[in-house]
């Protein structure tokens, strides 16, 4: 019932929505008969007139960009505006009602970010809507990985800023280390207009952003490597029947035991060397080469498994990280210490108002309205679609169906149709392409190992007699014409039938096998689609068993499900977190921009303070000091307090044994341990540098008294473990241990 009455509700917005869009057409003489000066003026003039603007934006785009948008383009525009995520299909063009809804927050004196999945996008989408913005009298930028720091400050400092969600989180958490307001560069969060919305807050939701200094690492050594390498799947250890988790066994414990030469559960190792165990098992077992990373240059590199692509900066926490780098024999990359960290949904949720637009919203509607309280609006197509959406097919085996797959695509490769073969990761899409070319069919790859070169092969998929083979295809951002990218041979595509997007098995959600149909049928084309599926497929291995290929859908509807279960037990830690961030960061910031932190040791430190004013040491720089002091204390008490609460949330499981709530037990310790531990030890840090800190009237010798920043900083994305952390296997093991020595039934900890 509630959600009857939100989609009721979501509708009637939209229909209002679309009869203000045909009124709008009206106008459309009056805002033609503008110069472009006079129009950027009555821009500005009527932005708040969404009848008047939006009849402006459409001769607007008509002239620079040679445009003109369509009405379903101005009604997304509309829903943006009104603070929904709008769900247009792919080649519907959400770029362009993106630019528009932007261009009118901006004129209403708001400052708007793009946020995209990734750099390529961004760049594109702020060059290709520049003559749009500069029409409008709109500022404009974009952010990517490699922009220096003028150039970021440069394009935060425009009204609207396209830019990746991981480098706007990495400019906000480096910027709670600046020592001066000079040194900031992110300006406030105040209008997230979210492109591909449901990947960036749904997929990526959980995803922490990490800010890392130099430090000492932990990872397995080589001889535990090799130790764990030697172990005998199925006597010496055991994984689950989804692949999730893998554990010693009794026997391999023994052989582990006897090989290394200690107790592996005394006090003395069960919380490091069990631990190393249980990464180098996890790298071996559980994270699988071309599937969830793949090795290049001489690094290993992940997957987004949601979208098939290299992770760029993403990696797994470092104990992982290092185990699969010397699983593969590759040197350990550079560890370090985690100085701040916040997730995807905690940046976005620090933004005034959020918007967004993607092709698959409705799907993700009750994630979006749980975690972000927003509707979902969905555009009708300008033309209506024709694509025909065969049934799914089954098969026992992967072989079977792989085989099924060969010969379905020969037959219709055969007609001349353009096929696009949607994989579920690298190691399958390379090994179709190369049974397809065994039997003669010649076929382009699009996957991590080569996604540089994706615009131009996704450009030239619908290309008379083109097979691609290509993973996830979210976030490609290039539309698929009939004739390929000039398309000169469009009329003999449609003959042959369109677009056939040919899947060769159901993703965990329906949503990324949605995206993957989306690339047929754009703009009312012809075009098919079809989704082989096998009994050993992970979906039906984890979710099944299946009697029949309609039992599908219901096996998609119950992984959505457990992700918003494991989403929501996730969110309710991290919303504690984020909390005592946000007030952490308001006092750090009073610090940076005032005198808070002199006057704060005018009391503890009176007759240190006394002594350097008898000396005629300048006021401006006892302040600097306090300052410079406070901060580094500041950020070294919040970094061990991210440590605590890691330590905290690793081992919590362990309050489910004796049947307490881990989550209260979570915030017994959490609380405290910020509101009293935290600022006690960080006057007691700050009182103590400060009494013994050098300063003269040239400033303080800060190095002599500790304060040293790190020698370097990097950032990263941490990578969800597709079965927890590496200490969560700990626990698993502590918990045989119990179960073991005591002879009785323990209940399992409770997953978060």
């Amino acid at each position: 019932m509630f959600w009857k009455l939100l989609r009721g509700k979501a509708e009637r917005a939209r229909t209002r929505s679309a009869k203000l869009v045909t009124a709008s057409g009206a106008h459309a003489e009056w805002a033609a008969g503008f110069t472009d000066a006079e129009l950027t003026a009555a821009a500005a003039e009527h932005v708040d007139d969404l009848l008047k603007f939006l009849a402006l934006a459409r001769e607007a785009a008509d002239r620079a960009l040679g445009e003109r948008p369509f009405d379903e383009q101005l009604l997304g525009a509309a829903r943006l505006l009104a603070g929904d995520v709008v769900e247009m299909a792919t080649g519907e063009g959400k770029t362009l009602s993106g630019a528009i809804a932007a261009a009118a927050f901006a004129l209403r004196g708001r400052t708007v970010h793009v946020v995209s999945v990734n750099d390529y996008l961004a760049r594109r989408d702020a060059e290709w809507m520049a003559p749009l913005y500069a029409l409008f009298g709109v500022t404009a930028g974009w952010v990517g990985s490699v922009s220096t720091k003028a150039e970021r400050r440069e394009a935060y400092a425009a009204q609207v800023t396209y830019a990746p969600v991981s480098e706007i989180g990495f400019d906000l958490l480096r910027d709670r280390l600046a020592t001066s307001v000079a040194a900031l560069v992110a300006p406030e969060n105040d209008v997230a207009i979210v492109d591909e919305a449901d990947s960036v807050l749904v997929d990526e939701a959980r995803v922490p952003l990490v800010l890392a200094g130099a430090a000492e690492g932990v990872a397995p050594s080589r001889s535990i490597t090799e130790l764990v390498r030697t172990l005998r799947p199925g006597v010496d250890f055991t994984g689950d029947q989804e692949g999730r988790n893998v554990a010693l066994t009794d026997v391999g414990a023994a052989v582990v035991e006897a090989s290394l030469e200690i107790d592996l559960y005394s006090e003395e190792h069960i919380s490091s060397t069990l631990t190393l165990v249980n990464l180098a098992l996890h790298a071996r077992v559980l994270l699988i080469k071309d599937v969830h990373y793949l090795v290049k240059d001489g690094q290993v590199h992940l997957i987004n498994e949601s979208r098939g692509r290299v992770a760029n900066l993403q990696r797994w926490p470092d104990g992982l990280q290092a185990a699969v780098e010397a699983k593969e024999g590759l040197a350990p990359s550079e560890s370090g210490e985690v100085l701040d960290t916040m997730t995807v949904q905690g940046l976005i949720r620090r933004y005034k108002t959020v918007c967004g637009m993607t092709g698959t919203a409705v799907v993700a509607a009750e994630q979006l309205q749980t975690f972000y309280n927003l509707e979902v609006a969905k555009i009708p197509p300008h033309r209506p679609f024709v694509r025909v959406d065969e049934p799914d097919r089954l098969f026992d085996t992967v072989e079977e169906k792989e085989t099924a797959i060969v010969e379905h695509v020969l037959e219709v490769h055969a007609t001349g149709q353009p096929i696009l073969l949607g994989t579920l990761d690298v190691a399958e899409s390379e090994r179709l392409a190369e049974r397809l070319r065994a039997a003669g069919v010649e076929c382009t790859v699009l996957n991590a190992k080569n996604d540089a070169k994706e615009a131009a092969i996704i450009a030239e998929a619908g290309t008379y007699g083109t097979v691609t083979v290509s993973t996830q295809m979210a976030g490609r951002g290039t539309d698929i014409r009939l004739g390929g990218a000039d398309q000169h041979d469009a009329e003999r595509v449609r003959e042959t039938g369109g677009l056939y997007v040919i899947g060769t098995g159901r993703q965990l959600s329906r949503r990324l096998d949605d995206q993957l149909r989306g690339r047929a049928g754009r703009q009312g084309d012809p075009g098919r689609s079809v989704f082989f599926v096998s009994l050993t497929d992970e979906l039906v291995l984890r979710y099944g068993p299946v009697r029949n290929p309609r039992m599908i859908d219901h096996l998609q509807r119950v992984a959505d499900a457990e992700m918003l279960t494991t989403h929501s037990n996730t969110w309710r830690y991290n919303q504690l977190l984020e909390h005592q961030r946000d007030q952490l960061a308001k006092d750090r910031d009073e610090v940076l921009r005032t005198d808070r932190a002199l006057k704060d040791l005018e009391e503890p430190c009176a007759e240190r303070l006394k002594e350097l004013r008898a000396a005629d040491i300048p006021e401006d720089v006892l302040t600097e000091a306090a300052r410079r002091v406070t901060l580094h204390h500041m950020d070294r008490c919040w970094a061990d307090h991210l440590a605590l609460l890691a330590e905290l949330r690793e081992t919590i499981h362990l309050r489910a044994l004796a049947r307490e709530n881990p989550l209260d037990e979570f915030h017994r310790v959490a609380i405290p341990a910020f509101r009293q531990e935290l600022p006690a030890e960080l006057t007691a840090r700050t009182v103590e540098t400060f009494d013994a800190l050098p300063i003269t009237a040239e400033g303080a010798d800060l190095p002599a008294a500790g304060i040293i920043r790190p020698t370097s900083t990097w950032t990263y994305m941490v990578q969800d473990n597709p079965s927890g952390s590496g200490l969560s296997r700990t626990i698993d093991g502590i918990a045989k241990l119990v179960r073991r020595r005591s002879g009785g039934k323990v209940s399992a900890p409770a997953d978060t």
